[in-house]
């Protein structure tokens, strides 16, 4: 058992305990403070405390962090869209609010579980925890992902992902109207200094990010914009968005969270609508489309009746 113990800093007064906690580098998420807090293995002051509790300069922290425990994967059967299977991959639409692999604080239900449920043989190349997961989305984010099944075309997809031959089109709701028809935003992307489950542009260990952009519709104070990646850093289209004063709608960490709820959304608005591969045994350029789900088409059709006719 890991124990230490933290004194607020007058600078943080009013802040949620568990964001406070996950700035810390011992602490790898807000979702594993939550576990904590909500386990009492977090003291306030010496009592135990709600996860929501705001905290106040001076508050002596103990916090008592349990051996790891082996995470064990179990197949799950939960329902997904599979758009395209054969004996090499699978390309399926990620629900949103699904996680892609077991982490600390996601133990169960996420895709890794659900695919493996379907296709106990799938690649090994990214570990025990991520079968099969040649990249990711986040949690909030719907839509398309490639899977391998075996540990070749698992390396051949990872070459095109580096080689940029992998292509992914997202679709983006953001906040204000974007003036220019189309560009691109070329501004590295690191772990952010302040708070390390964020990424910021020019943060830690930045790395070269690339976005491109096209305006589909202008709805008041809202663009609604198709993106494409040249790179694949965490984040990368929330950040970008935000850096250029237009957050995706709905993104809790960047900027859109309250003009999202306003408009009835529990999550970002941000779905990956298109993906084009070359198959990894034949050769043959696969290109699959993902319609907007439910949730998004009614935002839209909501800021479509607002507009003047």
């Amino acid at each position: 058992m890991d124990r230490f113990e933290l004194v607020v800093p007058l600078e943080k007064q009013g802040q949620r305990l568990d964001i406070f906690l996950a700035s810390y580098p011992k602490i790898p998420s807000r979702n594993f403070a939550q576990h904590l807090i909500i386990h009492g293995l977090v003291k306030v002051d010496g009592k135990v405390i709600h996860k929501h509790h705001k905290i106040q300069g001076g508050e002596k922290i103990e916090v008592l962090i349990p051996p790891p425990t082996e995470l064990e994967l179990v197949p799950e059967e939960i329902p997904l869209k599979i758009i395209y299977e054969d004996d090499d991959l699978i390309v399926v639409s990620k629900p949103a609010g699904m996680v892609v692999h077991p982490s600390i604080g996601h133990d169960k239900g996420t895709l890794v579980h659900a695919l493996l449920a379907r296709s106990p043989l799938l690649s090994q190349i990214g570990g025990k925890l991520r079968p099969g997961i040649v990249h990711r989305l986040d949690r909030g984010t719907s839509g398309l992902m490639v899977i391998a099944k075996n540990d070749k075309s698992h390396q051949i997809l990872s070459d095109q992902l580096q080689e940029r031959k992998l292509k992914r089109r997202y679709l983006a709701l953001v906040y204000g109207m974007v003036k220019e028809d189309q560009g691109y935003i070329d501004v590295p992307i690191g772990r952010s200094f302040r708070q390390r489950t964020k990424m910021a542009v020019a943060g830690h260990a930045s790395r070269e990010a690339v976005s491109h952009f096209k305006v589909l519709e202008r709805l008041g104070n809202f663009s609604l914009l198709e993106v494409s990646l040249e790179t694949g850093r965490t984040h990368q289209i929330r950040v970008h968005m935000a850096y250029i004063k237009h957050p995706v709608v709905g993104d809790p960490e960047y900027g859109g969270s309250k003009v999202g709820k306003d408009l009835g959304l529990e999550r970002q608005f941000l779905h990956a609508a298109g993906l084009t591969l070359v198959h990894p045994r034949t050769g043959e350029e696969l290109s699959f489309e993902d319609p907007l789900p439910e949730d998004l088409k009614r935002v839209l059709e909501k800021l479509r009746f607002r507009q003047p006719l």
